[in-house]
């Protein structure tokens, strides 16, 4: 499948009108949830942090630095990979799934289309090109959350907590971060596209692999994330 899916398109004006609609529907569409989520995320982090912080030898500012450790290297990259594996992949899944069930990717085939190439692979890819992008604004918004909530419930100050955010930086994490993300976002598409282009019968089976494309996601998603770490950090 795979092979087929990153063949040559057809046309590039139309694969690149396709591209940047993926990229709307994929990545634009999802940065709601995605800053809701890592606002509250990140203050949740802050304040568990805080609240374990009963050792007097710890210093305050250690706060801050695992609030940043934690959103860059587990929280930004993997949590938020989750979520959207669930809102992206049902998503895809059912669309590709319906067009399967109606008949509509067989007339693309009639015609002389590659499905695959037409269907798959701009979703492939907006969600590789994207899915850093919302990570990195993952990331910002983590660490303005676990500021708020410090600020707001007096654990903490703002000096301190940028004292915490600069101390034993490694830009290395960055990059592991970003790697991980464009991994899972080739997982999720791919895995939701495989089961919504075989779905077979109705809009009830439509469903069905919807549901088992955000399981499997998520599987391939952990799974991924362990295999990387080891490869990567260790």
């Amino acid at each position: 499948m795979l092979w087929v899916i990153f063949s040559r398109p057809e046309k590039w004006s139309v694969f690149r009108k396709r591209l940047f609609d993926e990229i709307n529907s994929i990545g634009i569409n999802s940065i709601p949830i995605v800053a809701l989520m890592s606002v509250f995320m990140g203050g949740v982090i802050a304040l568990q942090t805080a609240a374990n912080m009963t050792s007097p030898l710890l210093p305050e500012y250690t706060i801050g630095y695992i609030t940043r450790s934690s959103t860059i290297l587990e929280f930004s990259p993997t949590i938020i990979s989750l979520i959207l594996a669930g809102k992206v992949g049902s998503n895809v899944a059912s669309e590709i799934g319906t067009m399967k069930t109606t008949e509509q990717i067989d007339a693309l085939e009639v015609m002389g289309v590659n499905s695959l190439t037409y269907l798959v692979l701009p979703k492939i890819l907006g969600a590789v090109i994207f899915f850093p992008v919302l990570i990195i604004f993952s990331m910002g918004l983590s660490l303005v959350g676990g500021w708020l909530s410090l600020v707001l419930s007096g654990l903490s100050s703002t000096e301190t907590y940028l004292v915490g955010l600069r101390s034993f930086f490694v830009l290395g994490n960055i990059f592991y971060a970003l790697t991980k993300t464009i991994v899972f976002a080739f997982l999720i598409v791919s895995i939701s596209a495989y089961y919504g282009y075989y779905t077979k019968g109705g809009s009830l089976d439509v469903g069905k692999s919807a549901t088992r494309s955000v399981v499997m996601a998520s599987i391939g998603i952990l799974i991924a994330n362990f295999l990387l770490t080891q490869m990567i950090l260790l």
